[in-house]
């Protein structure tokens, strides 16, 4: 049988569960799943969750290999924060469309061509835009670490721009947005998500901050994947309508499976425009064969990764820090 013989179908003689689980032993490796990945996959990884807890709980565990089953920023995170680690990545042209939308080199223009301003980058971008902003935040972060920045501080932000018009709209900030969009989340809409309240009044709508303001105005709670799920799993309703990738309500079924959860309908009436078409190539038969290869993996310099990870450790230090105590000096800007 050829190497890769099956990719995209069962491989031929090959129980693909049993082997995973095999290959996971025989290479020591920690299995993460991203909440938007197929259920088959959520259910077989070790972590499940949002992309920098996980690389955060890849850390710190004695894994020789970490196999990231979402998309390659992620994996890149897990690589910044664990160099001495192999990860791997099922596919890697499991890219982002908010990463696609901030190459570097465009990114560094723009910078220099605001010097007197900050770059507060979503963590949704690559290791190289990374190394050239000043702190990563994340949609969890984003509120609290803006409240360390002093008001007369002028802030980037990038690489979404529903994510820093919503920080903008709730803290009173003046931002510098960069025009990226999620795919997923632009695509819900507005027109449609009425229809549904209307079927199904008192459904409480769960949505995710990347989401256009049209369908935030309509939300009930705004949060990160691990903020709707805790919400979800808190709800008294019946029904729960859920504006993200629909993947995440696997989770949600699993801890509820009284409870109906509907996806937000994109712009035909249903929610199938909604899968994140990058999440989906990852499949099992490829987190197989890159375990039994150890192929594609995350390969970084070393400069490019001590440069992406300062401004992942500020975001760390920003995001653990006691908010009220005065204001937190911003970083320097940098240009190269």
């Amino acid at each position: 049988m050829d190497a890769r013989d099956g990719i995209g179908g069962s491989l031929a003689g090959v129980d693909i569960k049993d082997e995973i689980n095999r290959l996971r032993t025989e290479r020591n490796a920690v299995i993460l799943a991203h909440y938007y990945q197929e259920p088959e996959i959520q259910d077989i990884a070790d972590f499940v969750g949002d992309s920098l807890d996980l690389s955060r709980k890849a850390a710190e565990t004695d894994a020789d290999v970490i196999a990231f089953c979402g998309v390659r920023f992620m994996a890149e995170t897990a690589k910044i924060l664990s160099p001495e680690k192999i990860v791997i990545l099922p596919d890697m042209n499991a890219g982002c469309s908010l990463e696609d939308s901030c190459p570097p080199d465009k990114f560094k223009e723009f910078r220099d061509a605001h010097p007197d301003h900050i770059a507060l980058t979503y963590i949704n971008c690559s290791a190289a835009v990374k190394a050239l902003s000043d702190i990563i935040v994340t949609s969890s972060s984003a509120e609290k670490i803006l409240s360390q920045i002093p008001m007369d501080q002028k802030i980037i932000f990038a690489p979404d721009k529903h994510l820093g018009g919503y920080m903008a709209r709730k803290t009173g900030r003046d931002m510098l947005l960069w025009p990226g969009v999620c795919i997923v989340h632009e695509a819900f809409s507005e027109t449609e998500l009425l229809k549904l309240k209307a079927k199904h009044p008192g459904a409480p709508v769960l949505a995710h901050p990347e989401c256009p303001a049209a369908i935030l105005d309509h939300a009930d709670h705004i949060g990160s994947t691990s903020s709707i799920l805790a919400e979800a799993k808190a709800t008294e309703s019946d029904t729960v309508i859920v504006a993200t990738e629909p993947h995440i309500m696997h989770q949600m079924e699993k801890a509820l499976p009284e409870v109906t959860f509907i996806g937000a309908p994109g712009a035909d009436g249903n929610c199938n425009c909604n899968i994140c078409p990058y999440m989906a190539l990852n499949t099992m038969e490829k987190l197989y064969i890159a375990l039994r290869d150890l192929q594609p993996r995350i390969e970084m310099d070393e400069d490019l990764r001590l440069e992406a990870k300062k401004s992942l450790d500020r975001m760390l230090e920003m995001a653990s820090a006691t908010v009220g105590m005065g204001d937190v000096g911003a970083p320097p800007v940098t240009g190269d």
